[in-house]
C-alpha cells in the first residue's frame, strides 16, 4: 500500500513556526492539493510534531479540535486523511516519535500495513522531515513554503547527508511530482 505523509506547519498550511491550533488555516490550494491524492487511491496522512501540548502552550484537547476543524474543512472540499498522527511531547522527552524519530511513521505502517519504502514524505524542514524520510526508506519531497526556503540556505547543514528526491514549490507541486513518480 502507497501513502503520503504530509507534515502540517508550513506543508499544507501555517507558516512553518508554532501556531495555536485553533488559529491554524490551511493553504487555499492544501484542500485540492489532498483531493487529487484521495482520487488516485494514495492514501494520505498528516504526521507533525506538536511539542507545543508538552511544553504547556495549548491542550491536546486544543489540537485535536484544530485538526477536526480542519478535517471539516477538507471534507467541504470532497478531500480528506486517512489519518492524523502527532507528537505531543517536549524535544528533552526523548520519545521515539518525535520527527526525526520514525515512531510516528512505524505506528501508520503498523496500523495500514504500508511498505514505507513505497510512501513518500512531503515536509519543509530538512532538520525534521527529510531525515525522517530518509530514516524510514521513504521518498523525501521538500516544499518551498514554510521553512523550506531556509532549510535549503540557512539551515541546510542539519541534514546535509540527505538529499530530497524532488525540491517543490509548494503542495500543489509536491503532489503533480509524485503523481508523475506513481507512473514509473
Amino acid at each position: 500500500m502507497k501513502a503520503v505523509f504530509l507534515d502540517r506547519d508550513g506543508t499544507i498550511g501555517g507558516t512553518g513556526g508554532g501556531i495555536h491550533p485553533l488559529e491554524f488555516s490551511m493553504y487555499d490550494f492544501a484542500p485540492k492539493a489532498i483531493k487529487s491524492l484521495n482520487e488516485i487511491g494514495i492514501k494520505v496522512f498528516l504526521f507533525t510534531n506538536q511539542t507545543r501540548v508538552g511544553r504547556g502552550y495549548f491542550t491536546e484537547d486544543e489540537l485535536l479540535k484544530g485538526f477536526q476543524m480542519m478535517e471539516e474543512e477538507l471534507t467541504s472540499q470532497s478531500a480528506y486523511l486517512d489519518g492524523i498522527y502527532y507528537c505531543p511531547h517536549k524535544p528533552e522527552d526523548a520519545c521515539e516519535c518525535q520527527k526525526p524519530n520514525i515512531g510516528l511513521l512505524l505506528s501508520a505502517k503498523e496500523m495500514h500495513n504500508l511498505n514505507l519504502e513505497e510512501c513518500y514524505v512531503v515536509g519543509d524542514t530538512g532538520g525534521s522531515d527529510m531525515l525522517a524520510a530518509n530514516k524510514a526508506g521513504m521518498k523525501k519531497v521538500l516544499v518551498k513554503t514554510g521553512w523550506g526556503e531556509g532549510s535549503l540556505t540557512k539551515y541546510r547543514y542539519e541534514w546535509q547527508e540527505v538529499e530530497p528526491d524532488y525540491i517543490a514549490d509548494n503542495l500543489v507541486d509536491a503532489v503533480k511530482w509524485i503523481s508523475r513518480d506513481l507512473e514509473k
